[in-house]
């Protein structure tokens, strides 16, 4: 059966959709052919029925990325760069603020952060099973930003270099005590371990990665030096001389900030210094329905105020940011081109409307860092009092004092 024409308060809506998103660089194209939008466009936004374009109006977010992992929405064009130039004009009318709430996501209850929540939110996320992250991560499956200290390093390399850029601001030497909250699966506790001679207590609630990284610790007889806990971050004990967090606080959710502050205050020596990276807003916003529902539950990136609430309340002096945003994107792009690579395999897998939904998520999450939605945070902390401190970043930038990627990388491959 033929698709009806669009009626013209059809045609006048998706105009309107378009100039209230900024008037930005792309087309939107209707079901019957009829298009409007930039004269030079980076690519067109194709809307197959008249129901998806109504959905449009109630959620963008949730019917926009149904849309497309349904097939009802195509994008013509290069992906990630069409949805920049959307997110880009979205940007410019709203400069990140929350806006409107669609009545659709009032009624829509977001998962908490409870101990039992959290359990649920990263069993939907990480453990899908780790022969689907193998496809696409780099061979140590590091799931977090990759930090590109030459642009021409290839994903491994780039990891290798987020890890030792990391340890050098923590200043690690032989003999600390490191605790890591939320470790993935591993690879950077063994790196800690193997490079710099430290101790690790790594934390984690996701059953598969911790299996995977215990393996890998004995097999490379690293677990005298490293010990992997099955437990939330709220059930860390001991006294270390370093507590580091990458990729978790986007997880805890802002009303818990409180109690990961106090953790750290508790297990933190007097002279212990800390890390936390994280994916960031520059205005206080919840994520968007779409990727709270399909992807990550009860995720939270939060701005430098509301990561303050980990801080001030134990008198915790924050010693430097720095923004790594630009390269998370080239991370994402990174992976939604080896994910490709890998469609087939993950459509065995799971389905086709899967990889979809993923393809559009890695798109997304690319387009959302390049368009200045969101950051990448490294926050360096310290107890107020602490007059150890270094007076400069020297030791962290200057090429002489840099471990080698390559010999970092060489020194795994003969383990």
């Amino acid at each position: 059966m033929a698709m009806r024409t669009s009626r013209l308060w059809e045609r006048q809506l998706v105009r309107r959709i378009w100039e209230a998103v900024g008037r930005p660089s792309i087309q939107i194209e209707l079901w019957d052919g009829d298009v409007c939008g930039a004269d030079r466009a980076v690519g067109r936004i194709i809307i197959r029925e008249p129901k998806t374009l109504r959905r449009l109006l109630w959620n963008p977010s949730l019917a926009f990325g149904e849309g497309f992992a349904t097939g009802r929405i195509e994008i013509a064009g290069p992906l990630i760069e069409v949805l920049t130039a959307l997110f880009r004009g979205q940007w410019e009318t709203t400069k990140g603020g929350p806006g409107q709430k669609t009545w659709t996501g009032r009624l829509f209850r977001r998962r908490g952060h409870s101990l039992t929540e959290s359990q649920s939110s990263v069993h939907h996320h990480y453990d899908l099973g780790n022969d689907f992250y193998k496809l696409w991560l780099d061979e140590q499956l590091v799931y977090t930003c990759a930090y590109y200290q030459q642009p021409e390093l290839s994903l491994a390399h780039a990891q290798v270099a987020k890890f030792d850029h990391i340890c050098r601001k923590l200043r690690l030497k032989p003999g600390d005590r490191v605790v890591e909250a939320g470790c993935g699966w591993g690879a950077f506790a063994l790196h800690m371990a193997r490079n710099y001679g430290v101790k690790v207590r790594a934390y984690n609630i996701s059953r598969e990665q911790l299996a995977y990284a215990r393996e890998r610790a004995r097999r490379e007889q690293l677990d005298a030096q490293v010990e992997f806990v099955e437990a939330d971050y709220r059930q860390i004990d001991g006294e270390y001389d370093v507590f580091v967090s990458v990729g978790m606080l986007e997880h805890v959710g802002v009303e818990q900030y409180p109690a990961l502050g106090s953790v750290i205050n508790r297990v933190l020596t007097e002279h212990g210094r800390g890390l936390i990276h994280t994916i960031g807003r520059n205005v206080a916003r919840p994520l968007d329905d779409w990727t709270d529902r399909y992807i990550f539950p009860g995720a939270e990136p939060p701005s430098l105020k509301q990561m303050m609430d980990v801080f001030e309340p134990h008198g915790m002096s924050v010693l430097d940011v720095e923004n790594l945003r630009l390269h998370y994107a080239e991370t994402c792009r990174v992976w939604l081109n080896r994910f490709d690579d890998h469609a087939a395999k993950v459509a065995e897998m799971f389905d086709e409307q899967f990889v979809r939904m993923w393809r559009f998520y890695l798109a997304a999450s690319s387009a959302t860092f390049l368009s200045g939605f969101l950051q990448l945070f490294q926050v360096q902390f310290a107890r107020a009092v602490d007059n150890t401190i270094p007076w400069t970043r020297d030791d962290v930038y200057r090429q002489a004092q840099r471990r080698s990627v390559h010999d970092s990388l060489s020194a795994l491959a003969h383990n």
